[in-house]
């Protein structure tokens, strides 16, 4: 279920504001009813209509994108930074991040037009693995591995326990390599971690979103999923007990 300003923002029909001001002058149906309140939502079954036109429904598309550093996970951004929809100026769909990587973060990132599939992949409780590769500063001991194992603290709570693999470590250059799994999406989160154990990100890559990975990809390119890939995501997100 999606707000239903946000769905006829992502009809083309009006920008999200505009949407808003529409559905209080009482020129929104959904299923053939007035609908004035803006907290209403709204699932791929309804019937939506704008000043009594029908919303022409997508067909759903679902990418895997190896995101670059130095680009926004957004769909426009009011600097004018490159964002993630710039690398896809042949898609008619109004397609958009499902989560997002940070400006100086690389690596896989999804991009779907279905709101359903990407409120299903992102909640918590639904526990959809992420597995990043960090270049931090210093040398990590198994006590700092332990503490983010548990889980860390944070200005907006607790992480959930993490999975850690430290990969390799430079003690001329003080550095490490570390591999780090996580099923949330707190802004930053995996840099705000490792800095609240006293180990700055020197580099930050997303390798993996559950069973998907960067194969035969570079920086900037792009593939859309499989529908079998779809599907395992699916199944994944809806399974109890599945880790």
């Amino acid at each position: 279920m999606e707000r239903l300003q946000k769905v006829i923002a992502h009809s083309g029909v009006a920008s999200r504001r505009h949407a808003e001001q529409l559905i209080l002058d009482g020129k929104v149906k959904v299923n053939g009813k007035i609908v004035r309140e803006l907290g209403t939502k709204v699932g791929p079954n309804d019937d939506v209509e704008v000043n009594e036109v029908p919303l022409v429904k997508e067909v759903p598309v679902y990418f895997l994108h190896y995101k670059e550093r130095g680009v926004i996970s957004a769909v426009s951004d009011d600097k004018g930074r490159k964002t993630v929809t710039d690398y896809f100026p042949e898609v008619e769909e109004r397609i958009y991040p499902i989560g997002r990587l940070d400006y100086d973060t690389s690596g896989l990132l999804l991009l779907t037009n279905d709101g359903e599939f990407a409120n299903l992949l992102m909640h918590p409780r639904n526990e959809v693995e992420k597995v990043y590769v960090a270049k931090i500063k210093g040398i990590l001991f198994r006590e700092n591995v332990r503490k983010l194992e548990r889980g860390i603290k944070l200005e907006d709570g607790m992480t959930a326990p993490a999975k850690m693999k430290v990969l390799s470590a430079d003690k001329k250059k003080n550095t490490t390599i570390v591999e780090i799994t996580i099923h949330e999406g707190k802004n930053r989160q995996v840099r705000r971690m490792f800095e609240a154990v006293g180990h700055p990100v020197i580099k930050l890559k997303r390798e993996r979103y559950a069973s998907l990975d960067l194969s035969g990809l570079q920086p900037g390119d792009s593939r859309e999923l499989t529908p079998h890939e779809v599907k395992q995501l699916r199944t994944l997100a809806q399974s109890p007990g599945k880790k």
